[in-house]
Formats: structure tokens, sequence, C-alpha cells
């Protein structure tokens, strides 16, 4: 199986070494952790107003040793605790200087970026750590994602960690109605690090492991063998590599050099605490995303930041049993939890349709209505329900109970175009049949006999008026663009399955292309 945590677009670069800067692309703010307060930023010295350019080769100090620990004390912030834990080989050519520019020139984009990981970068280290794995590593969502959980890519790469649906299926984050796991903090890291040991043991080399976590080992696969049977280099630098994949493991190398002396490119860092942002909570009940946020007292932008898998309004226990809060926040919580033992936590429940249907049936059946389900279950205009589809519905009545672990797991919406009929009166030919009319119109005999009150195999006389229900234009117009749309997916999809899903590279959302 080839895989690719992100893909790789192969059309002409998309950035040139060049000292000039590029645009930035600043995420949205709504998606981001909110700002740190003065107090725990440390002020800004004395800076000129324009930032010197990144330091020459002789300037450059020396970097710290792999696995240095800088004596027994014990880190003051999760920066000196990455830097601690730094053992990969550096990379040291003009495109790490290109890319050291092109982010100290940009000293407020990298004050929102390190802002943005200060809810992740302690979990993500501590995994590291446990793995005994380079905390380079934990700067990597930098590079992916700018540490955006919410960024998706024109290729459906999604997380801070930037995995393609494939990938991200093989290994174990659950993709559905409900949650999508690319996006949850933990699993995805979980996944994230799985992958690059993995890559790591085929490779040997974190630079090569990182080239195919971004290209795909399948690509590097055959770069390698390409290289070996041509009596050249096997190393990162030497593939002929697309040219993202080109300036992968140099932005990583420049970020890394500048956590290692922010000081050196005029750079400030936030401070965060060498202690755990966020507490995992258990959660045993259903519970509506509006009642969790009230019961730990804490903002909805908030929640979202630690739980962005999440896509409903409320959170079905058998699929997510965790929630993640702000360390403080987690006690209040599970204190009013208590406090609401024996109160209902959810007002939303799963419903399973046993067959196609409009949206007007389904809410009458359900006894809601339509704009409610067409705006919890983001379903557009004129479209059937098809059979097996899960819709969020209220809950009450018969349906008054959590979600099982199967629709939590297994949830899927499927539509399909609604088509609307209209009466035409057609005079029949001569020669003509109730076959030959039929397949002129697009409808069925049997149909033209019911609606019209005929026997089988009436005789029709020339100049016989004849009724027939026939798909309206707007109808036609949906149908024909559904169908096109499922051939372009199912020509998409025969492509893909002929290449590594790593091929086509994303242009990421809320992600300056740096």
């Amino acid at each position: 199986m080839l895989l690719g945590a992100c893909a790789t677009i192969e059309t002409p670069p998309r950035e040139q070494v060049t000292t000039a800067p590029a645009p930035v692309v600043e995420p949205p703010a709504s998606t981001a952790p909110p700002a740190t307060t003065p107090s725990t930023v440390p002020p800004r010295a004395s800076a000129p107003e324009s930032f010197r350019p990144a330091p020459t080769p002789e300037d450059r100090p020396v970097l710290l040793k792999p696995r240095s620990n800088m004596g027994l004390t014990p880190p003051m912030d999760v920066w000196e605790r990455v830097r601690r834990g730094f053992a990969m080989p550096d990379l040291d050519n003009d495109l790490v200087r290109n890319r050291e520019q092109w982010y100290s020139s940009r000293p407020d984009y990298i004050l929102r970026m390190t802002e943005r990981s200060r809810p992740y970068l302690f979990h993500v280290v501590e995994e590291l750590e446990r793995r005994n794995m380079p905390t380079e590593l934990a700067l990597l969502p930098f590079i992916e994602s700018a540490f955006n959980p919410q960024a998706v890519s024109s290729a459906k790469a999604a997380g801070m960690w930037q995995f393609m649906p494939a990938t991200g299926k093989y290994f174990d984050l659950k993709q559905n109605i409900f949650r999508d796991d690319r996006r949850d903090v933990i699993e995805s890291t979980r996944a994230a690090l799985d992958y690059l040991q993995k890559l790591y043991g085929m490779f040997g080399d974190w630079h090569l492991a990182l080239a195919a976590y971004n290209w795909g080992e399948g690509s590097v696969g055959r770069a390698l063998a390409r290289n070996k049977a041509q009596g050249k280099p096997l190393t990162y630098s030497d593939l002929n590599m697309p040219n993202e994949t080109r300036y992968y493991v140099p932005k990583l190398q420049a970020v890394k050099n500048i956590v290692a002396q922010p000081e050196l490119f005029n750079t400030q860092l936030p401070l965060i605490q060498n202690h755990p942002y966020f507490k995992s909570i258990p959660i045993e009940r259903d519970i509506d995303v509006a009642i969790a946020v009230k019961l730990a007292s804490v903002s909805l932008e908030d929640f979202k930041a630690l739980n962005p898998s999440m896509s409903r309004p409320v959170i079905l226990a058998a699929g997510t049993p965790q929630i993640l809060l702000p360390w403080d926040n987690a006690t209040i919580f599970e204190r009013n939890l208590q406090a609401h033992a024996n109160r209902p936590l959810a007002t939303w429940t799963a419903w399973q349709a046993p067959r196609t249907m409009k949206l007007e049936d389904v809410a009458k059946q359900l006894d809601t209505t339509i704009d409610q389900l067409r705006s919890v279950n983001n379903i557009p205009p004129r479209m059937l329900i098809t059979a097996g589809s899960t819709l969020l519905v209220p809950r009450k009545g018969r349906l008054d109970n959590d979600v099982t672990e199967h629709l939590a797991d297994n949830g899927k919406l499927g539509l399909a175009p609604e088509v609307v009929l209209k009466r035409i009166v057609v005079k029949a030919r001569q020669g003509d049949t109730l076959a030959s009319l039929a397949a002129r119109h697009g409808v069925t005999e049997a149909n033209m006999v019911t609606w019209n009150k005929l026997k089988a195999n009436s005789r029709l006389v020339t100049g016989q008026s004849l009724t027939l229900l026939v798909p309206s234009q707007g109808s036609r117009k949906v149908t024909q663009s559904s169908s096109k749309n499922a051939s372009q997916k199912a020509k998409t999809q025969a492509s893909s399955k002929k290449a590594s899903p790593s091929k086509t590279k994303k242009s990421t959302q809320a992600k300056p292309k740096n």
C-alpha cells in the first residue's frame, strides 16, 4: 500500500528561492486558540524597525548537540524542553538560509503561529519523549498546517498533521458524519508519530522519512532506486524531488534553528509553560456541546480548539469517549457534571433512514421541522435521504436513547437529487405505439398505461392525446449535475488508485504557502 500523510502537486514550483518576502496568508482567527495575554509574553527588546536578514554561516553559532541535557535543571518552558531533545542531523544549505530569511522577516507571523501551538505543543513533546523520538518533530505541524487543526487542503488532507483520507483510515483515524479524527489532537498525533516511526524504520534516515511523509513512501523509494541505479548518493539532498518536497526539510530545519537561537533571528517566542495545557475527561453519556461548554465554564472557541474533530452539536459517548478541556476547567466540569447526574444532557440523537425518503416525510415521521433537520445535518434543498443514511434528530419520545457504538462509528449521510415531475400532453404520430412513445419521452410503457387508464397493448390513433409525467427542467439539471459529479468522482477515484494517494499536493486553507 502506498501511503502519504500529505500530498504533493506535480505542477510548476509554487515558490522559488528568493530573498524577496512572499505574501503571508494569515489563518482565520476563529480557528486559533485565544491570544496570550500580555503578561505571558516576554516584552520585545528594542528592535530596529526592519528585521535584519538571517545570519551568514560565519556569524552562525554552534547549535545544540543532539540530546543535550543542558545540566540537571528542569526545563523552564516547552521551548527549552524541545531544544534539549534535538536529535536529528542538521541540514545546512542555501534552501535552509532562504527559509530562515522568509520566517525571520515575518516576526508577526511567527508569533501567531507559535501562539496557536500553545494548547498542543506540550502534549506532542510528551509523546515524542515517551517514544524516544527527536523533538524536532514537534515543530513539524508548523510546516504542515501552522498548527491549525482545522486546516484543510485542496487534496482533502486535514488537521494539524495533514492526513489524507486514505492514510488516516490506514492509521485508524475515524472519519464519519460525527467526527474526523484527522483533526483530533490526541488521535492525529498518535497516528502521525506511528507513521513517522514506520517511515524511519523503512529508510533509516529522518530526512528521508520526512520526505516520505510529504511525498509518499513509494515516491521516495523509487527516487532512491533511481539514484542507486545511476550511482548517485542516497541522501535527501541528492534526490530528484518535487519542489515542495525539496523545501520540506529545509523549512523544518529553519524553524528548528529559530527555536534553538531565537535572539539570533531577532525573534520572540511566546512563553509556553512546561506543564499540560489540557486534561482528558471521560464521557459516559451523550452530551450537547453547548451543555459541556456551560458545565466547564469555558468559551465555545476554546472548546473547539481542543476538540476540533467534532462537527455536530452533540458529543456521542460511544464514538468520542473523552473530551479535552483546559486543565483548570476540567475540574470545574467534573464537579458540575456530578451535579447533573440525574438530568438530561443531550437534546439530539441519531436516526437511520429505513428507505429513501423526502426530508418532508422524515420530518413528519419524527415530529420535527424540515428546517431543523436541514440545518443540523447540512442537507441542501431538493435532495432525498437515501436508505441507510444516519441523521441527527431531536431526542424525544421513542428516540430518547444514547447513540449506539455502531452508528457513532459508522454514520453516513447519502443524498440523491429529488426528481420533480410535471404533467404534459402529447399527441401520437402516425405509426406510434405505447412503447415508441414511452421511449421517446424517457418513461415506461407501464406508466403510460396507468396515467392514461389504457389497457396493455392498446393501439394508438394518430392525433390521440396522451398524458405523461416527466421530470421538470430544474430536476433534469440537478440530476445531470449530480450524474456528472458522480462520473467525475469515479474517474478521480480510479485515477488515484493508479498512483500514491500523496501525489496531489495540498494547498492548505488557513496556511501560508511558505
